[in-house]
């Protein structure tokens, strides 16, 4: 991805989640220096902020995803089972803009239909050896009510609505009717070690430097 569009992309995901009346934090405005300094040192451990992705495949409009970080525990703390265990993003999928199949290892997260348009989901379960399982149906929570979903049939979350997705469910997503603001609660989240994606692509894009960066992703934190 170019680093122009990157600043550009940003801009429109401020004023989409600010046209839901929602406020990011602070560390959302700082400059790229203050990101390097030792008061965002939290921020950069914990991999807080933003995050502009497009797998490494240049087609951002087809395949791709915002997210920003508001919150992230320590997965050394998972081990201890005490601590901040959780982790908090704001996503956004464009209008049939596709996050490819992945699952993973240790996270479970809610997917909240925050607004805008319908988000679409396709989810199967894991065979044994960790594939997806595309002949046997799966039951998942949404809105704490339990709903099979047969192979190959599509999930349609409409604002307000959710589902729980557990380590090792497979799923993919996208928007329908307009472009989908989107809640995700989880265990706390390592996005370096904890996707497995169906295709052989990277999590984070590769960065074509063609601008001075407005601000730092989380993938620049080094």
């Amino acid at each position: 991805m170019k680093r122009s569009d990157i600043n550009r992309i940003k801009r429109e995901a401020q004023d989409f989640i600010a046209s839901f009346g929602a406020v990011l934090p602070p560390f959302a405005d700082w400059s790229p220096d203050q990101m390097r300094s030792s008061e965002a040192d939290n921020i950069r451990e914990r991999g807080l902020g933003w995050d502009i992705t497009d797998y490494g495949q240049g087609r951002f409009d087809e395949l791709g995803l915002f997210l920003f970080t508001l919150r992230n525990g320590d997965v050394n703390d998972l081990s201890q089972g005490r601590g901040m265990l959780y982790a908090e993003k704001l996503l956004i999928s464009r209008e049939k803009q596709l996050s490819p199949m992945h699952r993973h290892i240790i996270k479970a997260e809610d997917i909240i239909n925050r607004g805008g348009g319908d988000l679409i989901m396709e989810i199967y379960a894991s065979d044994q050896d960790g594939g997806i399982d595309r002949d046997n149906p799966l039951v998942v929570p949404s809105d704490g009510c339990p709903v099979t979903v047969k192979p190959g049939e599509l999930m349609r979350l409409k604002p307000g609505q959710s589902v729980t997705l557990m380590p090792g469910v497979w799923h993919a997503f996208w928007a329908e009717q307009g472009d989908c603001l989107i809640g995700e609660v989880s265990t706390v989240n390592d996005d370096r070690t904890d996707n497995v994606f169906e295709e052989p692509i990277p999590r984070f894009a590769t960065i074509e430097e063609d601008a001075a960066p407005d601000f730092l992703l989380v993938s620049d934190y080094g």
